[in-house]
């Protein structure tokens, strides 16, 4: 199974974050159907703010002495201010669900990173490992070779041997590991998760542009997710504002004509309807209650929401600054000295000063350590992915 990884990970062309999400905002259909909710949200503006449909009459009386055709047409007029208050109440909607758009496109994207660099490190520890697994075999020859003239015992030879298979059963896992996250990408992608990827582009380091009080503040400033509920806010008063107002009548105006056939007259009337607010203790006034403890709810769905995203900044703020100093651990003092260490072994295990014990656990533990070089560069930067998903750029 091994060799087929291995030629596949050559062959395989690179791909660039970048250019993975261009293709996530032109075809992930979470972000498309956000931006259709938004634009129907949009629609209902022009709706609510209309008076309603004028209705058209035409009749027929024959009630002596008058006789003859009926014609008319009636308006419903709301009460001055309430067509208004309904249009603000849906631009708020409409503000809000673009909000939620452009957090659909954020999240969708903060995680497309997140899978990106977890597959980055998938590619970096399989490349780690095949350099081990030759190592190994060159253990492996030297350890044969003193065998064979009596200079070592044959566990050495046994021992390379099974290091060499873990390393196969872990090459193995990564695949596995590796194909799971070409599905991922792929499905957030809109493809058919067996369609090619490429090989991920080498990360860097992403060096972190603003401190933990600048980022809250970029959050109440301009985080689509906070902002959303922020508008649900403003909407939840104009709806106050509406039920208040639902205290007032609405009017109807109907004109009608009508021909006398028999005098060989015409005649009109006119008349003014008025919707009285009758029974406005168990409907008006609910309807303010109603209005009221909806926008407490929504304040308070806004001051938990607020608490989550100041806590999920902290948390990946330490997280990123952990990473910063554990890479400079490892890259400037760690990973030298383990390197230092496994040359040491291999040419004092030549000549038979240090077991192969001693010279297998120099391998490992420079293994090891590299391994958590990638992986905490690998968290570093996802941990600065699920920032600019929370404040809407870069941290």
């Amino acid at each position: 199974m091994w060799p087929v990884f291995a030629v596949t990970q050559e062959n395989l062309p690179q791909v660039s974050l970048e250019r993975l999400i261009q293709e996530a905002q032109d075809h992930n259909p979470e972000i498309h159907a956000m931006r259709q909710r938004w634009e129907s949200a949009r629609a209902v503006v022009p709706q609510v703010q209309t008076l309603p449909d004028p209705k058209v009459a035409v009749g027929y009386t024959d009630i002596a002495p008058m006789k003859g055709p009926m014609y008319g047409i009636s308006q419903e007029i709301p009460f001055p201010g309430k067509l208004a208050l309904k249009g603000e109440i849906a631009s708020r909607e409409a503000e809000r669900t673009e909000q939620d758009y452009l957090a659909t496109q954020l999240t969708v994207i903060a995680r497309l990173k997140e899978l990106f660099y977890e597959l980055c490190f998938i590619h970096k520890s399989s490349q780690v490992i095949i350099k081990n697994k030759s190592l190994l075999e060159g253990f492996e020859e030297t350890a044969e070779a003193r065998y064979s003239v009596g200079q070592a015992a044959q566990q050495d030879v046994l021992r390379a041997q099974t290091e060499i298979s873990r390393l196969l059963a872990r090459l193995a896992i990564l695949e596995q590991r590796r194909q799971s996250l070409h599905a991922e990408i792929n499905r957030i992608l809109n493809r058919l998760p067996s369609d090619p990827l490429g090989a991920p582009q080498e990360i860097r380091i992403t060096p972190m542009r603003h401190t933990l009080t600048e980022l809250n503040t970029l959050l109440e400033q301009g985080s689509p997710l906070l902002r959303g509920q922020q508008k649900g806010l403003e909407r939840g008063n104009q709806a106050i504002a509406l039920a208040n107002r639902q205290y007032y009548p609405d009017f109807e105006l109907d004109a009608r004509g009508q021909h006398d056939t028999a005098m060989h007259a015409e005649g009109y009337q006119v008349m003014l309807r008025v919707q009285v607010p009758l029974y406005f203790v168990t409907k008006q006034r609910e309807g303010v209650r109603e209005a009221v403890a909806s926008r407490e709810a929504v304040f308070q769905d806004l001051q938990a929401l607020r608490q989550d995203l100041l806590s999920r900044i902290k948390d990946n703020v330490a997280q990123a600054e952990r990473a910063e100093q554990l890479i400079k651990l490892l890259k400037d003092g760690i990973i030298p000295q383990s390197r230092l260490t496994l040359a040491s072994a291999q040419a004092s295990y030549a000549v038979g000063k240090v077991d192969f014990l001693t010279l297998l656990n120099s391998l490992l533990t420079l293994q090891e350590n590299e391994l958590e070089f990638h992986g905490e560069i690998t968290e570093h930067e996802k941990a600065l992915a699920r920032l600019e998903g929370i404040i809407g750029e870069m941290p």
